[in-house]
């Protein structure tokens, strides 16, 4: 998921973009910078700035877009290239077992406010050693503008394949979230699929593709809802709605004083009773680093209540912060939908682990059928970066 494809960013931000664009390589072993491989939402001013002053030091970030480009940029790198890498929390044992992270001393990470299925280690664990602790999470579900779409509608999966919507979905643009929200929809587990579950996979998403008008990134998907172009946003969630204001732009606290002011009360997301997929960031040191401490003190940093408000709040996309001390008002707990969040936890599916094998058949048949439904009027969708990506 690329930085620069975002809208809303302050123009330090797209400074700061602007300076990764131009030096994508890490600044090597300097005591003064700290390089780390992080989604757009580490990105903002605001949140790096006070960690930069209070350590006299520069935060040097690469965007990724997926696990496969953290594996394949942490193979190709020199020791003390990388120091911090933020990703999907599942992918961390992963990379433990191939000895690129640094094991992580719970001690460390105090979890008394952060909820107890977010922090459970078991994510970010490999041989019984820590390895990633969580931040930020969310939903892949449904996205929907109210005023034109019944809340009570959006309550169950199977919804968006009616005829009634056709021409009013967009698709995110990310396989295995979508497919494996589709699993849920003929009540799989998107974790434990099997070869005798590939066929009705195809047919559901070819059904779901037909019933669409676009298929795109964050950005697209985002600003196709808040523009009206289309009504539903399936695999969407907080990062889809929450922040967005008039013109289809990421407000923040810092970009807008009157935040409520700027909130979209018609765009909200929700998970159907059959439930949805659970995005969640997870913080890692890279074992190669040779600024371990330093590393240490940003992750601990990432993890204070001003931070987590901060990124939860991000000019990128919004998103729930996992310490419940986060100071966030009102109006901003109501678009991210704090008080629901036990009920959504519990209805979520963490998000799925799968062997080589079969992330490579649904791969396929996610390149299928969106190669198959493209016309010249109606792009078919890609892959916007492999197996993990993100909002």
């Amino acid at each position: 998921m690329s930085a620069c494809s975002r809208r809303g960013a302050l123009a330090a931000t797209t400074a700061f973009i602007i300076l990764a664009a131009i030096q994508p390589a890490p600044v090597r072993a300097a005591d003064d910078v700290l390089n780390v491989l992080t989604w757009c939402d580490h990105e903002d001013p605001e949140l790096l700035g006070p960690f930069e002053q209070a350590n006299r030091v520069r935060v040097h970030f690469k965007d990724i877009d997926s696990t496969s480009a953290v594996r394949t940029i942490l193979h190709q790198s020199q020791a003390g290239d990388w120091d911090v890498v933020i990703m999907e929390e599942t992918a961390a044992p992963q990379l433990a077992a191939a000895g690129l992270l640094m094991p992580l001393d719970p001690a460390d990470f105090p979890s008394d406010s952060v909820p107890a299925a977010i922090a459970s280690p078991a994510s970010g664990s490999y041989q019984g050693r820590l390895y990633s602790v969580p931040e930020k999470y969310g939903f892949h579900a449904v996205a929907f503008n109210q005023a034109h779409v019944s809340t009570q509608d959006m309550q169950d999966i199977n919804a968006i394949w009616q005829p009634r919507y056709h021409g009013h979905i967009a698709i995110y643009d990310s396989y295995l979230p979508i497919m494996s929200y589709i699993a849920l929809a003929l009540g799989l587990d998107p974790a434990h699929l099997t070869d005798a579950d590939l066929p009705a996979l195809q047919d559901k998403l070819a059904a779901l593709r037909a019933n669409a008008t676009l298929v795109g990134d964050t950005a697209s998907v985002q600003q196709a809802l808040a523009d009206g172009v289309v009504d539903i946003v399936v695999g969407g969630g907080a990062w889809t709605t929450a922040g967005v204001g008039e013109g289809g732009t990421v407000s923040t606290p810092t970009a807008h004083s009157d935040t409520a002011a700027t909130q979209r009360p018609e765009l909200t997301f929700t998970l159907p009773r059959q439930g949805g997929i659970r995005w969640q960031h997870g913080i890692s040191i890279i074992e190669a680093s040779q600024r371990k401490a330093l590393a240490l003190a940003f992750a601990q940093y990432l993890r204070t209540p001003a931070a987590q408000a901060r990124l939860a709040t991000s000019s990128c996309f919004w998103g729930m912060p996992a310490s419940t001390s986060a100071p966030l008002d009102a109006d901003m707990k109501a678009a991210l939908h704090w008080d629901q969040q036990p009920a959504y936890i519990a209805a979520s599916h963490p998000f799925p682990v799968l062997d080589d094998a079969m992330d490579t058949k649904l791969h396929t048949i996610w390149d299928k059928v969106m190669k198959d439904a493209a016309t010249p009027d109606q792009p078919g969708g890609g892959d916007n970066g492999g197996e993990t990506a993100q909002p």
